[in-house]
């Protein structure tokens, strides 16, 4: 497995380098969770970093350096939004594409 040596920025691992797995793509993974067990035998506390671009390339896009920055809300739950996919729309709603039907 290849492994890069990612730095934390903000909170608790602030300013720490550690080394981070990369997936068959070579990144990173886009979110880095880490548990933190209760000295007093209560849950563990989990703190979440997010992937973020290291430094530029001077081709937009391109990123080859990542770092890990810190997120004390978490990340948001992540919908996929499938080119086929269908919007959604409420049962009360007409769909989209679809004539309203009138009593008339």
């Amino acid at each position: 497995m290849k492994s890069e040596d990612t730095p934390f920025e903000g909170g608790p691992m602030d300013g720490r380098v550690l080394p981070v797995l990369l997936g068959i793509t070579g990144h990173p993974p886009k979110t880095y969770r880490i548990p933190v067990p209760d000295p007093h035998g209560g849950e563990p506390t989990v703190l979440v970093y997010v992937r973020a671009p290291r430094t530029r390339t001077r081709r937009p896009g391109l990123t080859q350096r990542w770092k890990y920055e810190y997120a004390p809300e978490g990340r948001p739950p992540r919908n996929l939004n499938w080119p086929w996919s269908k919007p959604r729309h409420t049962p009360h709603t007409t769909p989209p594409g679809k004539p309203r039907d009138t009593d008339e």
